[in-house]
This record gives structure tokens, C-alpha cells and sequence, in this order.
């Protein structure tokens, strides 16, 4: 149980940096490129889109590593 734990805690940090850093640079690509006057949080174009992109990646990418940690947890506890 302990074992779960850890890794689903640990998969999630490490999920999370990089999901942020692949989320930042895809939505800078994104704002850069299509969304040039889209505007949130005092910022515009790809500064704004990358924000965002950011913040989805660090998410979504916290959440996939603490379900791989998880399972990765319950295959080598058998």
C-alpha cells in the first residue's frame, strides 16, 4: 500500500515537470503560429496560448504519472 503510494506520488511530480515544459512549448508553437491576438492574463499571442498550455500539460501530466506509478506499484508488488 505504502509502495502506491510513493510511486503514484513520484510519477505524478515527474509527470508533472515534463507535461509542463511539453505543454508550455506546444502552446507556444500554437499561440505563435494561429492564435497571435488571443489574450489571458494580461498577455497576448504566444506568451498567452503557452500559459495555458502549460497549465493543461502540468495536469494532465500529473495525473497520467500517478496512474503509471500506481500501476507500475501493483506489478511489482506481485
Amino acid at each position: 500500500m505504502r509502495r502506491k503510494i510513493l510511486l503514484g506520488i513520484i510519477g505524478g511530480a515527474v509527470f508533472l515537470i515534463i507535461g509542463l515544459v511539453l505543454g508550455l512549448i506546444a502552446g507556444m508553437n500554437i499561440g505563435g503560429n494561429y492564435f497571435v491576438d488571443f489574450e489571458f492574463g494580461g498577455v497576448r499571442g504566444y506568451e498567452a496560448v503557452g500559459k495555458i498550455g502549460a497549465i493543461l500539460g502540468a495536469v494532465l501530466g500529473a495525473a497520467a504519472g500517478a496512474i503509471l506509478g500506481v500501476k507500475l506499484a501493483g506489478r511489482l508488488g506481485k
